[in-house]
């Protein structure tokens, strides 16, 4: 017989995956919160779905379970399908099969640094509901490369893992090989692809790696790797994915094509978040007193879309692209794949709408 307390996380878990409970009650409690307390909410229920017997079962019935239709090969993977959940959600690996069983295809976690960092004081992440948009300065906060590593040993059948890495904040950009390396190698065997995070605004100098120079050095390091650690083991290299900002002229994305050519890289995921504030709804003062940080959600739906399309007609088509940036709807996923995208990826769009979005853009897809 069930206890209290396990019926109470059953009934949680119910309210946290119906789509309408959702909408209707739960987002209006979690937005009471601030947005860093309501992530952590987040992830105590998730964490409780995790640990109810059959709770995953249960959810994945409430979801749709992935049907065998719905899988697709990128990059020479079979992901279970489209649609993914981005970096930074789950950033230190605790709930990503709770994640599948809420109908995502693949989870990226990360970004991971080869030493635990807290990130940037808080507050750090702030919401912007009249734009559906989230502006973060977190500074790649996470438990470090040996605790994730740890975390990611589990088996997770039906669901892919993403490595996002990065450098630690006291690391120079000269040295910056090294951090990616050492979490390339140490991940190697824990995660089914790889992603280059060079892209976030909010490690100091972190975007001067996005030039052409020093982005060779890193992806054709982490490509020597990918070659001796597969030899090694036996195994099929790991498709590595280098994650752009979206505020990169035409120019910088040409050479962003030229490397990921040269360098024999799997393809690019478009777009982090921007810098940018033009065009927002919200009170300006408001947004002033924000301060700093990466702007995503609604705001950054064209402009994603515009970068993947521009890449993939640039490039023939010659690498894979996973689209991501103001997806909000079913209609802004399919946008994406018209535009070039092989795969999409939620974070905002899934703050904003709940789990109801990954099956909306499930059952789009397959119509």
């Amino acid at each position: 017989m069930l206890k209290l307390q396990q019926v109470f996380k059953v009934v949680i878990a119910f309210v946290f995956s119906s789509p309408d409970m959702y909408q209707r009650l739960l987002k209006p409690l979690l937005f009471l919160f601030q947005p860093e307390t309501a992530h952590h909410i987040v992830f105590f229920l998730l964490e409780s779905i995790g640990r109810i017997p059959g709770g995953r079962w249960l959810i994945r019935k409430l979801h749709r379970p992935i049907q065998p239709k719905e899988a697709v090969t990128v990059a020479g993977l079979r992901f279970p399908n489209r649609i993914g959940l981005a970096a930074g959600f789950d950033k230190n690996a605790k709930v990503f099969r709770e994640l599948g069983a809420l109908g995502f295809g693949f989870v990226e976690i990360g970004t991971v640094t080869p030493v635990a960092q807290a990130g940037n004081p808080k507050p750090r992440l702030f919401r912007l509901p009249a734009d559906n948009a989230l502006i973060n300065r977190m500074g790649f906060n996470n438990d470090g490369l040996a605790a994730i590593v740890q975390r990611l040993k589990v088996d997770h059948p039906g669901i892919l893992i993403g490595g996002n890495i990065g450098k630690n904040k006291a690391t120079p950009n000269e040295r910056a090989d090294e951090d990616y390396g050492i979490c390339f190698n140490a991940l190697f065997e824990v995660v089914d692809y790889f992603v280059v995070n060079v892209s976030s605004p909010n490690t100091p100098g972190l975007r001067a790696l996005q030039e052409k120079k020093p982005l060779q050095e890193i992806l054709n390091k982490l490509q020597v790797f990918n070659n001796l650690k597969a030899s090694k083991l036996k195994i099929t290299k790991r498709p590595i994915f280098l994650k752009i900002a979206p505020d990169l002229t035409n120019e910088q994305l040409d050479d962003v094509v030229e490397v990921i050519l040269e360098s024999g890289c799997a393809g690019v995921i478009a777009t982090n978040t921007t810098i940018l504030r033009s065009g927002l709804k919200s009170d300006n003062q408001k947004v002033l007193e924000i301060g700093a940080g990466g702007l995503s959600g609604k705001p950054l739906t064209d402009r994603s879309t515009a970068v993947i399309r521009y890449l993939h007609t640039k490039s023939d088509g010659q690498f894979a692209i996973i689209g991501v940036g103001g997806i909000h709807s079913a209609q802004d996923a399919l946008e994406k794949l018209s535009a070039g995208a092989s795969l999409v990826q939620l974070y905002t769009g899934f703050v904003y709408e709940g789990p109801r979005l990954v099956t909306q853009i499930r059952k789009a897809i397959i119509r």
